[in-house]
């Protein structure tokens, strides 16, 4: 069985874990639109058009029947949706896509339906607007208060958050967040409402926690795992120590089971001063926060792989240690160099 990393940005843990749970059995791909280290880590990869580029899906497409690939998993939120909506073109071709249905993806790139799902099915919200008219009367009149948040409304790591603590910021950093988006990739989503393309949010006191939650292929609950998030880089989890996922349960069963997402749902949440769990965002892939999970015990890539060969559950596999504390420690590394071996 060989699989296929789409996206894979700078996940080089992500191959390391596939290429483990399919020692023996089978190889592990990788692409992404622009060469990264990680690429070369995988035991082939691929460079291809950008993800919204016409050929996208012709050419991953193509580029999985030469190499027998059997399953798809993408790592990125703006990838999920183009696959998505084209899941029967890959399943023709006998290209299973680990990836869950296109409504799935929208609510979840989107940070307005993540806002309106989840308050729909009875889960604490923090205050969100998307218009900036609306969140000042809001301010005016005591049902919005300082300090606030906005971010993109599909958005994702740490793109153009800002904290808002005046009237004037909000002013000035709502028009340069607006100004900021239409410059990046963020461009092309954002485009569907350019009016209403920023989220305004009452900020949470509390403690932040990573909660994923673990479907099988059919979209059916099977497990939860939790981690205290101990601190934050560049919008991922960077230091986190796994916790019993107990108060977290009821919600991501509900969501799951409203939800229906495949495989992995990473979900921010906090807990408030009061104790109340507001659930913030979620991003239905392999978030940043898996590895911690990962080396707490649980190998989710592992019993993915059992999955695609028509195995059952092994639980064995989804045992998390509480107490581990893990970080992402920075090195530098050397994947291309023309020169490097010549004599000077």
């Amino acid at each position: 069985m060989n699989i296929i990393l789409t996206s894979v940005g700078r996940r080089t843990y992500m191959v390391e874990y596939f290429k483990k749970a399919l020692e023996g059995i089978g190889l592990v791909y990788a692409s992404n639109s622009i060469d990264t280290y990680t690429l070369h880590q995988a035991d082939d990869y691929v460079i291809t058009p950008q993800i919204y580029d016409d050929n996208y899906v012709s050419f991953l497409l193509s580029y999985c029947k030469k190499h027998s690939i059997s399953a798809l998993i993408s790592l990125f939120d703006i990838d999920l949706p183009i696959l998505s909506r084209n899941k029967s073109l890959f399943e023709q071709a006998g290209i299973r896509l680990v990836i869950s249905d296109y409504p799935v993806t929208q609510i979840c790139n989107d940070k307005w339906q993540t806002y309106q799902f989840l308050s729909a099915i009875g889960i604490r919200q923090t205050p969100t607007f998307i218009n900036l008219s609306e969140a000042k009367s809001a301010l005016a009149n005591g049902k919005l208060s300082f300090p606030l948040f906005i971010k993109p409304r599909w958005g994702m790591g740490s793109i153009g958050i800002y904290k808002i603590e005046t009237d004037v910021e909000l002013d000035v950093l709502y028009t340069k967040l607006h100004r900021d988006i239409f410059r990046t990739y963020l461009k092309f989503e954002s485009s569907i409402d350019k009016n209403e393309c920023i989220l305004i949010q009452q900020a949470i006191q509390g403690q932040e926690y990573g909660v994923e939650i673990f479907n099988d292929l059919n979209g059916n609950y099977v497990s939860t795992f939790a981690k205290k998030k101990i601190s934050m880089r560049a919008g991922e989890t960077d230091i986190a120590e796994t916790i019993d996922a107990e108060p977290f349960m009821m919600i991501a069963k509900q969501i799951s089971k409203e939800l229906r997402h495949i495989a992995n749902l990473d979900v921010d949440c906090f807990v408030e001063e009061d104790g109340n769990i507001c659930v913030l965002e979620m991003n239905c892939r392999f978030g940043g926060q898996y590895p911690f999970t990962h080396n707490a015990g649980v190998d989710e890539p592992k019993q993915i792989i059992k999955w695609l060969e028509g195995n059952p559950t092994d639980f064995s596999l989804l045992q998390q240690i509480n107490g581990v504390r893990s970080c992402k420690e920075l090195h530098p590394v050397i994947f291309c160099s023309s020169t490097l071996n010549q004599s000077t």
